[in-house]
């Protein structure tokens, strides 16, 4: 991977994961500025049209904002790739969720414009866009997700209440029904109809559950727990980045942290047959697939393309 790299807002957090993950590969130069001049327009478009890429670890406004800056470079405009939620089911924008379909690496590695997925987001499509395409699921099924997560992906209020001790052990979120993922779910896992999402934060700093309950005698078909893993077994390569794992003979228990330092995210389902019931779970690291991990990813895939 050979490139000149902007991080817009490589302070925070995915920025920072971002960074460390860079550093590993020789062939990429990271652009910088001065912390005092982060903030200055005419600073930022100089530095942004020395990039390949720029990436935004901003909020969703000032990442607005910088895409409207990297506009007026006409032909010296960088390509982007948007970590905020800013872009992430915009006209013109390539999700980058290289798994999601067949040709969606592709598509990404020759695209200007590239969304980074939530990090909720890409656990909750991942196991429902396979079962949409393959039938199982229909578009208009009433879907529920629940998820929980460390607290490192609440930002830094949240960070520091945690890191303080002030916060609780743990507490749901999200119950207007109105989360920021929900627009990029719905439309990435191909659903009509708005699903209901309650997400938790846990006092751990990293990890990631995401789960989707199935009431299976309720879908179409009334397919069974392994019809369901195969379906997903059958959308994702067995040596890629995200796993469909076996759940036969498991202690019925998972945990958020194990993938934690990877950038892997695994998939499994866990029914009962007997009473047409299942419950699936989507693991990985908010801050590695969730986020800086899932960067990188596409940078890589951009900076491919480019050679």
């Amino acid at each position: 991977m050979r490139g000149r790299i902007f991080i817009d807002g490589e302070a925070g957090t995915t920025g920072l994961g971002i960074v460390t993950r860079l550093e590993a590969h020789p062939g990429i130069e990271l652009l910088s500025l001065p912390p005092e001049r982060r903030k200055d327009p005419k600073a930022k478009a100089k530095v942004m049209a020395a990039a390949d890429v720029v990436v935004l670890c901003l909020p969703d406004d000032a990442a607005r904002e910088s895409v409207a800056l990297a506009a007026t470079l006409g032909a010296a405009a960088p390509r982007l790739l948007d970590a905020s939620t800013a872009h992430r089911v915009a006209d013109g924008w390539v999700y980058g969720f290289p798994e999601l379909v067949p040709g969606q690496a592709e598509a990404i590695g020759g695209a200007r414009l590239v969304a980074n997925p939530g990090c909720y987001a890409t656990g909750a499509i991942a196991l429902l866009r396979p079962l949409v395409d393959a039938g199982l699921v229909p578009t208009d099924f009433p879907v529920t997700i629940t998820a929980v997560s460390g607290y490192s992906g609440g930002g830094k209020t949240m960070i520091a209440a945690y890191e303080r001790g002030e916060a609780p052990p743990f507490e749901l979120y999200g119950l207007d029904l109105a989360h920021k993922h929900l627009a990029e779910i719905a439309c990435y896992s191909r659903l009509d109809r708005r699903p209901i999402f309650i997400p938790s934060v846990g006092n751990f700093a990293q990890g990631m559950l995401v789960g989707v309950p199935l009431f299976l005698d309720a879908l179409p078909g009334k397919p069974r727990g392994d019809e369901l893993e195969a379906a997903l077994a059958a959308h994702y390569s067995a040596d890629g980045p995200v796993r469909v794992v076996p759940t036969v003979g498991s202690p019925g228990r998972i945990e958020p942290c194990a993938l934690n330092g990877s950038d892997l995210l695994e998939l499994r389902v866990y029914a009962n047959d007997s009473t047409d019931q299942a419950f699936l779970v989507a693991r990985l690291d908010n801050l590695g697939k969730g986020a800086s991990g899932a960067a990188v990813q596409n940078l890589a895939l951009m900076l491919a393309a480019r050679s």
